[in-house]
């Protein structure tokens, strides 16, 4: 037998019919008797074993002959108990003969069947009964039902010209379980978990139908893209269960849903059997039930699971026998409530399977062929052993025909090229005329006709019923669907192949089907490109890509997976002669036809795609074998490009690989939960691209690993290098240990959550000293011991690469502590370790809960002592005791916490440090058991200078120091100078403890914070409850911050305290000598109206004072009042914020600074209309109140009239809030009436949310309104919402001001759907001048600029008069418009859909506009008619200053008829034209315009396709700018070639201020050609270079001479080093106008910029994903974007001490980092505004947290409910 049979474990029938007989040797004897008489069965036959006895008669009746031999089989199988799949078996081997009638029946034979006669075993005459005969029947199905499969097999014989083997080789595919572990056990008897089950394990064919299989549904859904032999293998399963060798089951039944979608009715079970399949002959009820009673020995085959057409209902009925869709019948099959116990085997290409799938199924992915597997096709394929040799020989030497090999399909359809294409040619011509898919599929096409000539008509006609198939979403076609000439072509060819359809019970008929729904999709593409009926639009329609997210988007994939595939093949030079041919037509023709198809793939290329797109459109490129398009592609890839969480294949890898190949600059791949082929990794051999590479998937074994270590080696630009959450085994690692060494540029290697042990851990880290480069090796998340641990630290101090070791634990509480009194080796083996990394940028020794002891503390100071000096030590969380504490307090110099420290402990180190001094920070806790040091470098000792104790920071909290203790503390204070912060929370003060210290304060000079907080031992809540137990700061560092030398203010915290009258009274005197800026913030659970007096009055005592915070304290219903009166009391307060009685906030001037307007804010206060009067007497005392937010009270339509009476009284300058006052639409008039008595109110607003909307205004109630507005000159903008346009109409016809401007703005939903031509119709109504419009369909806003009194233009009366003899409507409305808008000076028309209408009544008004300066039209529709109406009239605008044409959706041609409205534009100031296709001769027209542009100051061309060519051409049109300021041409193709012809420009451009040449393709070349031109611009205020491989050398030349007026600076993903970035900082360091600086994406580990002599007025600097950790974020704590970094708590502490530095700070972005819930509290304390999303906090300490502090933000979204996301 052949292996594959062997797999398939076939039964030995002789054997087991020996053993049969051998128990049953009495009736052997007498049928050997009866049918050879003469056999002698003498004393020598008697002593014979039975097996021995059964063996010789067995051979004596087969020598008889098969007539003898057929007889005995059918006795055995009537006579004797035989089960009936080996009946089966054995009836089917030796009981027929296969499709012929019965053989004749030994005579003697006859006798058995006589009626008398005895039962079997008593005589071999015996009569059957009837449940034999029955038996008979249920075997006679089964026989039949095998037969009928062998006669669908056994009749393929080759067509013309085709090798013997076309029909009958069959490799299998690779198969790999998918699922967590195989739900099946193997026939291996492995058990559930066993490795060989486990997920990414190769699967044989037998473990697909265990034996052992558990009970129930038993589920295999085989998983595999298009051409990866899934239906291959569902007919190879039934041919050899039909040749007996698949003996597990007794009937197969194969069903494809592309035939069950024919089936429109209902049906049940056994008519789905019997009619799709074979019929009883007899009794089918007979039949279904012995299936049923053998369910397990019955696999039920579905093909094509993604390709049905029905949806999947939940609904089931009662009875489960009941008719449904095959669909239904399936998933009851799946569920085991049809046929319980059958197997069941689906095949489907990858995607959203239906819900009708059971969980517990098995999932098994097909990869198709690897190199052996191809090797072995090739060999059966080919009959001769020359051509075996030659074929390889091809395949090997083209590495692109070799992966197109690995889809099994396209494996076919090469060997039969190349079986077409040896004889006669040289090595390699062969190949060289297949190097696509497409072009594999040409030459199928000529190999299959046996004449070698192309017969065009068949073969369009094929393509046009392929087509129509496609776009119905039919697959299977009737007589009637396909021409009986192309019908008959196609099957000659082998193209179609013909079948039986059921349609319905009872119901057949002939279908036919493409061989291939491939090939289907390849006659459609020869369609789509040859018949001149296909237009432009609808060939380039047809060129598109499909997400292959289908898990996300649908539940079906489509049929035309490879229809742009073909259409990119077809479109290559190579197939134009074919095309020709095939259409009949000029190659020009054709060639015109291809270059659609070039293009829209080349407008493809330059979108932002997901991973899925760019992996088709890496085939659809590949496809063309244009270079220059791949290179395109390439070049506008992004660096970074992930794929997550799709299925990838080596043949999706090769093309990406193939087109990478055609970038020159760097990438970074990072594959994550992406299930990959195991020898993907093979595909990157070579690659020099590759810069990062990242795998993140539970599918990655040792297979995977071995791949990649072969691939290593020969990529020579990686740095870094991920694989984590895989499943590598020892050997896996042992093959990526070995190939490391050949990688001596690496510079970070993460195996994170490998499940590696120690010795995989210890030969990882043996390889450190060949990667020179190396920073940063990361083993988290694998099993370390305590052993290991201390082997690791003694490698991690002599290496001298290393620079930081840091493990810590995967979560908190993973580790049980050992026992009292253990020693350490009794848990020395434990994995104690999950978290471990080796970092090689600054020195750093991190141990966190390792579970070390005393005697690990000898051994590591052993270590330590032998290397280099550290910066940090850090043992926290582990078993030192006191004794080891002090043994490492002696030794180390940073961090010792929560190691079980006691009162006699502190005592023992305090010891070892009170002489310290180097010692700038210290922090003890008994309560956690903690003592933190922190200590500053040792300064040189001077002549005259003292040395004393440097202590910055003293945080003694959560202890039990009372006021002796702080008594005692405050003796101290005086000598500690240099003293900044003290915190003594938690620490059972009194208030006049407290007080005792505040004069101390007076004493210390750079004392910045002094925090007081009490616990809940007092009776009140405390802050730190909030938070996790034990967690503390893991550091508080030391370092300062250089950007500029301001005054600090300091800061007074008294948090959840009982603040009564005489206490605040004794604090407010004890605070009146402390030194400002100050800021007090208070906090306790209720405050009475007698303690807010008290505070308010000692205001004016503390002139120092600038801000004054009253947080979670809830305030008396007095408070407003108290408030108002304040500015009588304390002049110096400039705002008042107080919000829902709950938080209260003063903001004071100091003397020196100018008086500023006063800003009043009374939100959600509880306000009625009684407060109103005094309220309003009160605030007329203050002098200017710029604005009074009354919004969210309870003032209604009587407090409104209360306040509109005592309004005029008030001196508001500014804004009036009423929103949210329950006022009604009266009292909203009445508002408006009263506004003209106020005559310094600019901005009313009644409800900032709904403005107007609810108050219903009808045409009647617009008279008053309108009478109100032209009272109240004073307005200058009305934002206001009407139900409609006839109350606009009406209000904007009676608005007749005087003289003045006033903006009228409109939201609307309707504003949306009126469409520009009605709302330009509604401002022809306005009665002044309107000087400005602007509609936004989907903002749905209306906005209008009225100028008062009318006046007219000259030219438009003219113009107007010329119109008079029309009157339709249309000209009509523009006689209007031309005198409403005669003034108008701009127009802006965004997001609309402009109809042809539209666009004709604009050309008519803008040739009317003789003061327009700004026209705008962006991110709209027009057609190409409206098109010309608009260019038209723009071209009469000649006083035109700014023209954006911005985001619309236009073609070329569409392009270029707009941009023909530049001629004459001499005055053009702004010009944006980006978005817009600027390529070849639309270009051209831009160009010609520009040269009489001299006046142009800025020209946006971002996004416009610009290449070298086209930058050459608009270098030289600049020339003549010399007035330009800014110059954008962002996300272009523009290289380094282009850059140079730019560079050359630059100099001549004297007021240049702003360039931006982001996302292009400039290298080093470029970039240095740049930097040297750039500094010649002396007046450049903002450059952009960001997203370009600039690489050092840029940074380097424009370091030699920044401009001296540089406010930005973004260089984001320029491949810069430390290097670069450093001499970067040099040269910005000092700069006095330097606003924002952006280094995002840039490796500046080790090289971050330091400014010593500080950016005064930098606002932010961005530092995204820099892989910044604590240590080098400590000098850049600052109003900075510092998300997707690595930084923790440590790093929060330290943002927060210096952020009172930072007066311009406005908001401090944080995203993505490891700050926990106590690093998020520390940053409260600082100012600004913290932005923590995805950061470890959970959501429920988030939302408690920010309800703490509003200016905690944890949303990803600005407005967004508060939800953390778990991971990206």
């Amino acid at each position: 037998m052949d292996p594959i049979s062997l797999q398939l474990g076939t039964r030995n029938l002789h054997g087991w019919l020996v053993r049969l007989l051998s128990r049953n040797l009495e009736w052997l004897d007498a049928k050997v008797k009866l049918f050879l008489p003469n056999v002698d069965l003498g004393s020598e036959y008697q002593a014979l074993d039975p097996t021995q006895r059964a063996i010789l008669h067995l051979q004596k009746l087969h020598t008889q002959g098969p007539t003898t031999w057929k007889s005995f089989i059918q006795c055995v199988c009537m006579e004797l108990d035989v089960p009936m799949d080996m009946e089966v078996l054995l009836m089917s081997m030796w009981g027929h003969e296969d499709g012929k009638s019965d053989p004749k029946p030994h005579p003697l034979l006859l006798l058995s069947f006589l009626p008398g006669l005895k039962r079997t075993y008593q005589s071999c005459g015996s009569s059957p009964r009837r449940k034999q005969l029955r038996k008979q029947q249920q075997g006679r199905y089964l026989q039949l039902l095998r037969t009928s499969v062998q006669q669908r097999y056994g009749d393929r014989t080759p067509g013309l010209g085709q090798p013997l083997a076309f029909h009958q080789v069959y490799v299998p595919p690779i198969l790999q379980w998918s699922r967590a572990s195989a739900p099946f056990h193997t026939q291996e008897g492995a058990t559930t978990g066993d490795p060989k089950a486990e997920d990414g394990t190769n699967v044989n064919i037998r473990d697909l139908f265990s034996t052992k299989a558990s009970k129930g549904p038993r589920v295999t859904v085989l998983l595999g893209k298009a051409g990866m032999g899934k239906t291959t293998l569902a007919h190879w399963l039934c041919q050899k269960w039909a040749d007996g060798e698949l003996d597990r089951f007794q009937a197969v039944f194969l069903f494809e849903f592309r035939q069950l979608n024919l089936i429109t009715g209902s049906l049940t079970l056994p008519q789905l059997l019997f009619d799709v399949h074979l019929r009883p002959e007899a009794s089918p009820e007979a039949v279904f039930q012995h299936l049923k009673e053998n369910a397990e020995g019955i696999l039920l085959i579905f093909d094509g699971l993604d390709e049905i057409l029905q949806p999947c209902s939940d609904k089931e009925t009662a009875d489960p026998e009941d008719p449904a869709s095959a669909l239904t019948l399936f998933s009851r099959l799946c569920r085991g409530t049809l046929l319980p116990g059958c197997w069941v085997m689906a095949t489907s290409r990858p995607g959203k399977l239906p819900a009708c799938l059971p969980t517990e199924a098995a999932t098994v992915h097909m990869w198709g062929f690897d190199g052996p597997r191809v090797e072995e096709y090739v060999n059966h394929f080919f009959s001769d052993q020359l051509s075996r040799e030659a074929a390889l020989a091809e395949l090997r030497v083209d590495r692109r025909l070799w992966s197109m090999c690995a889809v099994p399909a396209l494996c076919q359809v090469a060997c039969l090229c190349l079986h077409h294409l040896l004889p006669g040619r040289s090595p390699g011509q062969a190949a060289a005329l297949l190097p696509s898919m497409t072009q594999n599929y040409v030459q199928m096409l000529l190999a299959l006709d046996p004449r070698g000539v192309l017969q065009a008509e068949p073969l369009l006609g094929l393509g046009e019923v392929a087509l129509s198939g496609l776009e119905s979403g039919k697959v299977i076609f009737s007589t009637g669907d396909i021409p009986a000439s192309t019908l008959a072509f196609g099957d000659a060819l082998g193209l179609l192949t013909s079948f039986c359809v059921c349609t319905g019970p009872g119901h057949q008929d002939k279908g036919y089907a493409f061989s291939h729904l491939s090939l289907q999709e390849f006659f459609a593409a020869l369609h789509l490109m040859t018949r001149p009926q296909v237009d432009r639009e609808t060939l380039s329609q047809h060129v598109t890509l499909h997400s292959r997210w289908v898990q996300r988007t649908k539940a079906r994939l489509g049929l035309s997976d490879h229809l742009p595939t073909f259409l990119a093949g077809l479109a290559s030079r190579a197939c134009r002669s074919f095309l020709s041919l095939l259409a009949q037509r000029e190659e020009e023709w054709v060639a015109a036809r291809q270059e659609i198809v070039l293009q829209a793939l080349k407008k493809l290329a330059t979108r932002r795609l997901t991973g899925p797109k760019i992996v088709e459109l890496c085939h659809c490129v590949g496809e063309t074998q244009e270079p220059e398009l791949a290179s395109f592609m390439a070049h506008n890839l992004p660096q970074q490009l992930p794929f997550h969480n799709f299925l990838l294949t080596y043949a999706d890898m090769a093309s990406l690989t193939n087109i990478l190949g055609h970038r020159d600059g760097p990438i970074h791949l990072d594959f994550e939960g992406c299930p990959l082929e195991p020898r993907c990794p093979e595909t990157l051999a070579g690659c020099g691209q590759v810069e990062n590479l990242s795998f993140k998937s539970r599918k990655c074994g040792d297979a995977f690993a071995e791949a990649l270590s072969r691939s290593l080696p020969t990529m020579g630009s990686l740095k870094k290098l991920g694989l984590a959450g895989s499943k590598i085994t020892a050997q896996g690692i042992s093959h990526l240990v070995q190939a490391l060494p050949f990688c001596p540029q690496l510079e970070e290697v993460s195996f994170q959550d490998n499940q590696l042990k120690d010795k995989e851990v210890l030969n990882i880290v043996k390889v450190l000293s060949c990667l020179p480069r190396l920073q940063k090796l990361d083993l988290s998340r694998n099993n370390v011991s305590v052993s290991t641990l201390l082997s690791l630290t003694k490698v991690a101090v002599t290496c001298p690469t290393i620079r930081m070791l840091q493990i810590r634990p995967r979560s908190a509480g993973l580790l049980a502590p050992a026992a009292p009194g253990s020693h350490t080796q009794s848990y020395r083996s434990h994995s104690v370790a999950s978290d471990l990394e080796l970092l090689c940028s600054d020195p750093h020794f991190r141990l966190q809960k390792c579970q070390l002891g005393v005697h690990d503390v000898e051994v590591l100071i052993a270590q330590l002592q032998e290397g280099p000096q550290l910066d940090e030590v850090d043992l926290s969380g582990n078993q030192l005791k006191d004794e080891g504490c002090q043994l490492m307090a002696e030794a180390a110099p940073q961090l010792l916490s929560d190691n079980g420290l006691s009162v006699a402990g502190v005592l023992s180190v305090l010891s070892v440090v009170s002489m310290c001094q180097t010692l700038a920070e210290l922090h003890i806790s008994l309560l956690h058991k903690t003592v933190v040091f922190t200590f500053a470098p040792e300064l040189e000792e001077q002549e005259g200078i003292q040395k004393s104790c440097r202590l910055g920071h003293l945080d003694l909290s959560g202890n039990a120091l009372g006021d002796e203790g702080v008594a005692l503390l405050a003796r101290l204070l005086p000598g500690l100078g240099s003293l900044q912060s003290l915190n003594l929370s938690e620490n059972r003060l009194s208030l006049e403890g407290v007080f005792s210290l505040i004069q101390c304060f007076s004493t210390l000079r750079v004392f910045q914070c002094g925090c007081f907080e009490f616990s809940s031992q007092d009776g009140f809540p405390a802050c730190r409850d909030l938070l996790a137990p034990g967690s503390l700061p893991e550091f508080r560092a030391g370092a300062r911050l250089g950007f500029g030398q301001r005054h600090v203010p300091r800061s007074f915290c008294l948090k959840e305290c009982q603040l009564e009258p005489l206490s605040l009274s004794h604090l407010c005197k004890s605070l009146e000598k402390c030194p400002g800026p100050l800021e007090v913030q208070l906090s306790c659970e209720v405050l009475s109206d007698q303690s807010l007096e008290t505070l308010l009055h000692h205001l004016p005592q503390l002139p120092q004072l600038s801000l004054l915070q009253l947080s979670q304290t809830q305030l008396p219903p007095r408070s407003p009042l108290l408030l108002a009166d304040l500015f009588s009391l304390c002049p110096q307060v400039q705002k008042v914020d107080l919000r829902s009685l709950r938080h209260l906030t003063l903001h004071l001037r100091s003397s020196e600074e100018q008086e500023d307007r006063c800003c009043w804010r009374f939100t959600d206060c509880g306000l009625r209309q009684e407060h109103v009067e005094p309220l309003c007497c009160l605030l007329s005392k203050c002098e200017d109140l710029n604005q009074l937010d009354l919004s969210a009270n309870l003032l209604g339509d009587d407090g409104l009239r209360c306040l509109l009476e005592c309004l005029p009284k008030v001196p508001i300058s500014g804004s009036l809030n009423l929103s949210c006052n329950s006022m009604s639409q009266e009292s909203v008039l009445c508002l408006v009436e009263a506004l003209p008595s106020c005559p310094r109110v600019r901005e009313a607003s009644v409800n900032k949310t709904r403005m107007l909307s609810e108050c219903h205004f009808k045409p009647e109630h617009m008279p008053r309104l309108a009478a109100s507005l032209n009272q109240a000159l004073q307005l200058a903008e009305l934002t206001c919402c009407f139900p409609g346009l006839e109350q606009l109409i009406v209000l904007l016809g009676l608005l007749t001001w005087p003289t003045g401007v006033l903006t009228l703005r409109v939201e609307e939903p309707w504003v949306g759907r009126a469409r520009v031509l009605k709302l330009l119709e509604v401002c022809a109504q306005a009665s002044g001048n309107i000087t400005e419009i602007s509609i936004s369909e989907t903002q749905q806003q209306l906005c209008i600029q009225l100028e008062f009194p009318h006046q007219e233009n000259p030219e438009a009366v003219a113009l107007r008069l010329a119109h008079c003899d029309l009157g339709t409507h249309q000209n009509l409305l523009a006689r209007q418009l031309m005198e409403t808008c005669a003034r108008l000076r701009q127009l802006s028309l965004s997001q609309v859909n402009l109809c042809d209408a539209s666009s004709l009544l604009l050309q008519s008004l803008l040739l009317s506009l003789s003061e327009l300066k700004n026209f705008r039209l962006t991110y709209s529709c027009v057609s190409s008619k409206g098109l010309a109406h608009l260019a038209s009239g723009l071209s009469h605008c000649h006083l035109l200053e700014e023209l954006d044409l911005s985001n619309n959706q236009l073609g070329d041609e569409g392009t270029k008829v707009l941009l023909g409205a530049l001629e004459g534009k001499c005055r053009l100031k702004r010009l944006d034209l980006s978005h817009l296709p600027l390529g070849g001769s639309t270009l051209a027209v831009l160009t010609q315009g520009l040269g009489h542009m001299t006046l142009l100051q800025s020209l946006r061309l971002s996004r416009s396709n610009i290449d070298d060519v086209g930058c050459c051409h608009l270098s030289k049109a600049l020339r003549a700018a010399t007035s330009l300021e800014e110059l954008s041409l962002s996300h272009n193709q523009i290289g380094n070639t282009g850059a140079q012809d730019l560079a050359a420009v630059l100099p001549g451009l004297p007021e240049l201020r702003k360039i931006d040449l982001s996302a292009n393709g400039i290298g080093p070349a470029g970039g240095a050609r740049l930097a040297e031109s750039l500094t010649l611009c002396r007046h450049l205020e903002e450059l952009m270079l960001g997203c370009n491989a600039l690489e050092d050398c840029t940074a380097l030349g424009l370091a030699k001479g920044l401009p001296r007026h540089l406010r930005v600076l973004h260089l984001p993903s320029s491949h810069l080093s430390p290097e670069g970035v450093l001499s970067l900082g040099q040269a910005l360091d000092g700069c006095p106008h330097v606003e924002e600086i952006s280094l995002a994406e840039n490796s500046l580990a080790g090289g971050v910029p330091r400014f010593h002599q500080g950016l005064p007025v930098l606002r932010q600097l961005d530092l995204v994903s820099c892989e910044i950790d604590n240590q080098a974020a400590k000098p850049l704590a600052a109003s900075f974007v510092l998300s997707w970094n690595l930084l923790g708590d440590e790093a929060a502490a330290e943002l927060a001490r210096v952020l009172p530095q930072m007066g311009r700070l406005k908001r401090v972005d944080l995203e993505k980092n490891r700050i926990t819930a106590y690093g998020a509290w520390l940053l409260v304390e600082g100012l600004g505004l913290w932005s923590l999303w995805n950061n470890p906090i959970p959501p429920d300490m988030a939302q408690h947290l920010q309800n703490q502090e509003p200016r905690l933000d944890f949303a990803f979204f600005d407005n967004q409910p508060q939800v953390i996301p778990r991971g990206t």
